[in-house]
């Protein structure tokens, strides 16, 4: 690469901070660095829901062909397809409630397999490190923008860059050192004060905690050949706990996914007041015997009961959500994905929105326009477009999950209409509104 106009530092190599690395990768000008803490890329987890609005941001990078062949389900973009069907199952025989419709499909993938294709399209000019945890960052001051971002890792090692991407997940420590560099920063205290500033280092509990695992296809088939599962994805409601499944991996599993649901700590997790804390006791992720999948939801309908006793083993995972920030990018670092904005995963939309911060980040550093000077201007715009959007999701996926908890009093006859209500952004909308109102928003202050 021939003299760069700036480099970009991405701290961490997951779903967001790879898919900020594909799309800087078209960009000839801007060189990429990604830090990985981790010894090697990879993804935990098992199933991945995208729907239409970011799956389209991924046919724009030219992932799309490579994502499909990673999914059983034929996709369609132009009708109204089945994204989901719900049903209630607390019950000895459980009911159908509703289906929901989706302009586009509701693409389900295995995480590693999403990841992977990630990994295989990052440009061979994007340098990686792994093993590289960050302990801190030190930011020049405002007046100073040819001066570097200086880089502190873990093994005593330093790097250098431009502009800061902290895509380093729920527990970011790009976001604990931005806010506390916030709750001094005399501008930014005209905004919120000290406390609101700092309480946004911690997550906050959510108040579920999720059981995942795979099961294996053949071996629910063999119990009941015709388990509705293994044809489409299902959420199945029930009083304070929710259970939804879909097949991944060429129909080889089917991706389980179980919650259990705290309703008082549901309907906080978003409270505002900064001395509020809603903490969880324990390890936020453990392995889990099929036992303890079984005695958590059992009493549910037949077929539920079917596929718990095909379980061998899993994960507990007490889901954890970032508060709502008051910003997002702080000079010339800016936070995507779980570090800005972590949420339940009730709407299926957490990875998607990483995605989408990715995008439009890349799009706004990519304008021709973009200087060492000029590289707040685009994150203030980054900020203004996504955080508020994000939030939106996070809020609503929440509320998804009460309802699937049965913790709202809302009549089954009307649950289709508000969760379709709440969703429906994921369908008819397109992030190209977003990015041409943030190229507008750009081109009016430089």
């Amino acid at each position: 690469m021939s003299c760069p106009k700036f480099r970009v530092a991405i701290v961490g190599g997951g779903v967001g901070g790879t898919t900020l690395a594909v799309a800087l990768s078209k960009y000839e000008d801007i060189a990429v660095d990604v830090y990985e803490r981790a010894a090697h890329f990879s993804e935990v987890g098992a199933g991945v829901g995208l729907w239409p609005r970011p799956f389209k941001v991924l046919k724009k990078l030219g992932l799309g062909d490579e994502l499909l062949k990673k999914t059983p389900i034929p996709y369609n973009e132009e009708e109204y397809v089945t994204a989901m069907k719900f049903r209630r199952s607390d019950l000895e025989e459980g009911e159908y409630l509703f289906t929901m419709k989706s302009k586009g499909n509701l693409v389900y993938i295995h995480r590693a397999d999403f990841h992977s294709v990630l990994l295989d399209n990052v440009s061979p000019s994007v340098e990686t490190y792994t093993s590289k945890r960050l302990d801190s960052y030190t930011q020049p001051s405002a007046d100073n923008p040819s001066e570097p971002i200086i880089l502190n890792f873990r093994d005593g090692s330093t790097a250098t860059c431009d502009i800061l991407v902290g895509a380093d997940g729920v527990k970011s420590v790009v976001r604990k050192f931005m806010m506390q560099n916030l709750s001094r920063d005399v501008d930014a205290l005209k905004k919120c004060s000290t406390e609101e500033y700092l309480a946004c280092i911690e997550p906050v509990f959510s108040g579920g905690v999720s059981y995942r695992t795979l099961i294996q296809a053949d071996k629910l088939r063999a119990v009941d050949p015709n388990h509705r599962v293994l044809e489409g994805a299902w959420t199945a409601f029930g009083v304070n706990r929710s259970i939804t499944t879909y097949p991944i991996s060429m129909g080889k599993y089917v991706n389980f996914s179980a919650m259990s649901l705290d309703k008082d700590l549901m309907a906080n997790a978003f409270n505002p007041d900064p001395s509020h804390r809603q903490t969880f006791d324990g390890e936020w992720v453990r392995p889990a015997s099929a036992k303890e999948f079984t005695d958590k939801f059992r009493g549910m309908e037949k077929d539920t009961e079917i596929m718990l006793n095909c379980i061998e083993d899993g994960n507990i995972w007490a889901v954890h959500v970032t508060r709502n920030l008051p910003v997002q990018v702080h000079g010339r670092v800016a936070l995507l994905g779980d570090a800005a904005h972590s949420m339940t995963p009730y709407q299926g939309s957490g990875a998607g929105q990483a995605v989408e911060d990715a995008y439009v980040l890349a799009t706004l550093l990519g304008h021709p326009r973009i200087t060492r000077e000029t590289i707040p201007q685009a994150l203030a715009v980054y900020d203004e477009v996504r955080r508020p959007f994000a939030i939106g999701v996070a809020r609503g996926s929440q509320e998804v999950g009460q309802i699937a908890g049965l913790q709202t009093g809302l009549p089954f006859s009307e649950m289709g209409d508000k969760i379709n209500g709440i969703t429906s952004w994921a369908w008819e909308t397109e992030v190209d509104g977003a990015v041409e109102d943030a190229q507008r928003m750009l081109e009016e202050r430089l």
